[in-house]
């Protein structure tokens, strides 16, 4: 039979397929390769293999991810470069982001209305409230398997409970004193919605963003979306975009045609490759 990891409790797995749901351990040949939570397995008695994998994070431990909803909101103030991090990531794994605003009954019009400027020709953004009960836009894109990603107290476990109903996930308190979130959430696990799966994750702080020093200086652009139209009006096929002789991006970016939030966020990742990769 074949099924899906939902939780992992030490080296005990919960499996479900259909309406079923079974309590697994697995081979002993298997654990030394990991098995995950979002994996596909074929089982028995015992999970006797794990099918191959569209993607795997490591932290959170997660396999098989289809969207990645990047949440930000009013207070914590947004983190942009980590935003764009996280859209450069899901482009690399093949998994689609979409920009979630949460907080929007705190939220003032102006950073709805830049958010929106800035990543219409990016991703999908959508607006809700967990507190209000605001949340239909966010329940009709939960499919195949899907994960909340941000800083720590922007309210993704205030998301998920408001999803299901039902408090699942511990929230935890932004800290006034520093106006950061307090990490709450430990484990991942893959709660079942009509259309797919939505995991809670351990928020910003344990998703692996090392990735980005893999990336050679001349694909980042590439991840881009809103920069691949420009890149054939640069005089250079090598160009990094830095410099103003015949840079095509850097045109849209003075015309207006690309976010200049964008483009800086760009510039400062391209240093961050180029400085990984010294060493």
């Amino acid at each position: 039979m074949e099924g899906l990891i939902v939780k992992k409790n030490a080296n005990l797995f919960t499996v479900i397929t259909g309406d079923e749901t079974y309590f697994l351990s697995a081979r002993g040949n298997l654990k030394k390769d990991g098995i995950y939570v979002g994996d596909k397995i074929e089982f028995s008695e015992r999970i006797d293999k794990v099918l191959p994998r569209k993607n795997l994070l490591i932290r959170p431990p997660l396999a098989n991810l289809d969207k990645l909803f990047i949440v930000i909101a009013p207070v914590p103030k947004p983190d942009f470069l980590l935003v764009d991090k996280m859209l450069v990531y899901c482009y690399v794994n093949g998994i689609e982001p979409i920009i979630v605003i949460n907080k929007t009954d705190i939220a003032e019009k102006e950073l709805l209305d830049e958010v929106q400027k800035d990543y219409k020709n990016v991703t999908k953004v959508i607006q809700v409230s967990s507190k209000n009960g605001d949340y239909e836009s966010l329940l009709n894109e939960i499919e195949g398997i899907c994960t909340l990603a941000g800083q720590s107290a922007v309210g993704k476990s205030s998301i998920v409970n408001a999803l299901l109903g039902k408090e699942v996930c511990e929230v935890g308190d932004l800290s006034k004193k520093v106006m950061r979130g307090k990490q709450t959430t430990r484990l991942v696990e893959l709660y079942k919605f009509d259309k797919g799966f939505l995991a809670d994750t351990a928020g910003f702080s344990m998703l692996d963003l090392s990735f980005v020093t893999s990336i050679l200086p001349r694909e980042l652009s590439t991840y881009y979306p809103d920069f691949l139209k420009f890149r054939s009006f640069c005089k250079f096929s090598s160009c990094l975009h830095q410099k103003r002789d015949k840079c095509g991006i850097i045109e849209g970016v003075k015309n207006g045609e690309i976010s200049s939030l964008r483009y800086s966020n760009y510039l400062k990742l391209l240093e961050q490759i180029k400085e990984g990769q010294k060493f």
